[in-house]
């Protein structure tokens, strides 16, 4: 007897996957505005996370690479790629919301997207079409 895949829970590790991806090049697209023009992003008031805007630059730059490299894995419909990329979701949630006072609504964004990745890839990640 063949196990039948539901449509919406394929639907949604794929939009888990593709949004892993977006995730990722948007946050790495972050690092790189920090890294050309570290006066862009600027903090109004002291936060406990006080790093250099360059410093911030290369975090989210290589963050961004390792949610955009575990988007591209989790097409793969592999177990260790699911458990990647809701950690590297869980890793962009808290760097984004220690980034919070640089960039508010592009963080708010990006932790959102993360959360729906984490929902998708725990509740229907394993239905993806080999």
């Amino acid at each position: 007897m063949t196990e039948r895949r539901s449509g919406l829970a394929v639907g949604l590790t794929w939009f888990a996957g593709t949004m892993l991806i977006v995730a990722g090049v948007l946050q790495a697209m972050q690092g790189i505005v920090a890294l050309v023009n570290d006066t862009f992003y600027v903090a109004g008031a002291k936060w406990v996370f006080e790093l250099d805007v360059s410093a911030w630059g290369w975090i989210h730059l290589l963050i961004g690479i390792l949610v955009a490299l575990a988007g591209v894995f989790v097409f793969t419909g592999a177990v260790w790629a699911r458990v990647i990329g809701v950690i590297v979701a869980c890793l962009s949630i808290v760097l984004n919301f220690a980034w919070l006072p640089y960039y508010p609504w592009w963080s708010v964004i990006v932790i959102t997207l993360d959360v729906f990745v984490i929902w998708a890839l725990t509740a229907h990640g394993r239905e993806v079409v080999e």
